[in-house]
């Protein structure tokens, strides 16, 4: 099972370009990023206004 899966990897990175992987992975990584200090922010303020009621 385990030779099945680096086959499909090593597959997918023969067919994809190195370039265009890369710049999806970072993509993905920046919409990620953003998310999550959106949902950080909006964790500390909603814990603010509950220690102020």
């Amino acid at each position: 099972m385990k030779n099945v899966h680096l086959f499909l990897i090593g597959m997918i990175m023969l067919t994809l370009g190195s370039c265009s992987v890369i710049g999806g992975i970072f993509k993905a990584g920046a919409v990620v990023g953003i998310i999550a200090v959106i949902v950080v922010i909006l964790i500390v303020v909603w814990l603010i206004s509950l220690f102020r009621k």
